[in-house]
């Protein structure tokens, strides 16, 4: 039964990240298109990043009170109707930058909820032996959806429009929804917990005690806040490299191809036990790849360094999932999710505002290369202020 669970857990996982992905490049696309605009560019991570905080600690609340598929279920019907709006408003010629935002508004509320219950569930379908390698599993699932939804998207793009792209993206979220209404997993008890501010409370108490935990979420959320060069991969076809809307679908794919590659080799090694360590070195390489990438003004170097940013930017991933989930009891795992996931919020929508908004005051380049200067800094502030990360072991120190 969990095989079976797990097959139908990763394949809506596969739906849902290559959906995301894709509406992530579309929506970008959409708005340079409308704006021609830096500074839209970077508003749109913070109206993604505005409505998470909140949101995103009710989500994890819910997601250890009730039934986490049901919950996903849910959560994902509000971007099926954005999807499928966006889409018909776009086709028809009314669509407008309130209306995208708006709706971006809609989907990161939506994601908040499920965000916390995906995490969450997959530690329940398998064994605590077997979950670093399902980890490992889901990584690869995900990253090949990342690598396909952006590559997709720009095809579809260049050769339909973006309001096919908004109707593509939909129907992956009714495949993402049928897989998960086969799946017949449970939660861990059948205790209803209550949802209180004193649950909450408990989540983000046990992320401030567990050193390694918030080690991961701090390292995570500050390094990308600085180094993300997503939001700016527009103006890098467009103006930079001058290779169009399908080289636009290569290049935002290039950082998830990278991300696959590492997933695959991951999944052939035995499980890295030297966490923490393995964490560190990746940071560094995702710096050191994303100053390369602000640099390039050659296609090819550009793939190649994008596509290294992913490999790095993956082993942390894989890293941080497993010291999380297994520092956490899996009454506290929605709750701790969801604390993740304002720090990862923060990282990529507060990233993609700081590196739009400073490539409006001075140019996109200096932006990806100083955030890859400043990803460097807070790889070492963090290595020399945490030395139980840097020394953490999945296979040592007090488990959940």
């Amino acid at each position: 039964m969990f095989q079976r669970d797990l097959r139908y857990y990763l394949a809506s996982r596969f739906s849902s990240g290559m959906a995301m992905t894709m509406m992530r490049a579309a929506i970008l696309w959409h708005v340079f298109a409308m704006s021609g605009s830096a500074f839209h560019l970077g508003l749109i991570g913070l109206v993604q990043f505005l409505p998470a905080p909140v949101f995103m600690l009710i989500g994890g609340a819910v997601a250890d009170a009730y039934d986490r598929r049901r919950i996903i279920i849910v959560a994902q019907v509000v971007p099926l109707v954005c999807g499928s709006v966006l889409a018909a408003a776009t086709h028809h010629g009314v669509v407008s930058l309130p209306l995208l935002y708006a709706l971006i508004v809609c989907i990161a509320i939506a994601a908040a909820f499920d965000n916390p219950a995906r995490a969450s569930l997959l530690p329940t379908l398998v064994s605590r032996d077997a979950f670093p390698r399902a980890v490992t599993y889901a990584s690869t699932v995900q990253a090949l959806a990342f690598v396909t939804g952006p590559a997709v998207g720009g095809l579809i793009i260049a050769g339909a429009g973006i309001a096919a792209a908004y109707a593509t993206y939909s129907v992956l979220i009714v495949g993402s929804i049928s897989a998960l209404a086969l799946l017949r997993a449970r939660g861990p008890d059948d205790v209803r917990r209550a949802i209180s501010l004193q649950a909450v409370r408990e989540g983000l108490a046990f992320v401030r005690r567990r050193q390694v935990v918030l080690g991961c979420m701090t390292l995570d959320m500050f390094a990308v806040i600085f180094g993300g060069a997503t939001a700016l991969l527009p103006i890098y076809a467009n103006q930079i490299l001058a290779v169009g809307a399908r080289g636009y679908g290569v290049l935002s794919a290039s950082l998830e191809a990278g991300a696959l590659l590492s997933s695959l080799v991951l999944m052939l090694m035995p499980p890295v036990r030297a966490a923490g360590r393995a964490l560190l070195i990746a940071v560094g390489i995702y710096g050191v790849a994303t100053i390369v990438f602000g640099l390039s003004r050659w296609f090819p170097l550009s793939i190649a360094a994008y596509m290294l940013v992913g490999i790095a930017d993956q082993v942390s991933v894989v890293m941080r999932s497993t010291a999380i989930q297994l520092s956490t009891p899996d009454e506290l795992r929605g709750r701790v999710s969801s604390v993740n996931f304002i720090f990862i919020g923060a990282s990529n929508q507060l990233g993609a505002a700081e590196s739009g908004f400073l490539a409006a005051l001075t140019s996109a380049p200096f932006s990806v290369v100083s955030g890859g200067v400043g990803c460097l800094i807070v790889l070492v502030v963090v290595g020399v202020a945490l030395p139980e990360l840097r020394r953490y072991r999945t296979d040592h120190g007090p488990h959940a």
